[in-house]
């Protein structure tokens, strides 16, 4: 099972991705990590920005609510998601 965490203002994610998929979806677990397939390359941010918005549309908030905490420059990330509980952070993500 990958790592989530809850804080006072929502969770973090260790997400995986993968750059220059096919599509942006979920793919599993890897390594303790959520696996995270977007379209974007990884260049100027542009995967970074890919991860926030699709955090934001899954789990239906604001991307602005969503934030690379670490990793910014590589593929292993954590990411914060406000407003959202562990509880509801598995569900979406099971």
């Amino acid at each position: 099972m990958f790592d989530i965490k809850e804080d006072q203002n929502g969770v973090v994610v260790k997400v995986r991705v993968q750059p220059r998929a096919s599509k942006n979806s979920l793919a599993g677990e890897m390594e303790g990590a959520l696996k995270v397939r977007l379209t974007a390359p990884p260049v100027d941010g542009a995967a970074n920005e890919a991860c926030c918005k699709f955090f934001g549309e899954l789990f239906g908030v604001a991307k602005s609510k969503v934030e690379i905490i670490a990793g910014h420059t590589g593929r292993n990330k954590l990411v914060h998601i406000q407003g959202v509980t562990e509880k509801q952070a598995r569900f979406i993500l099971k």
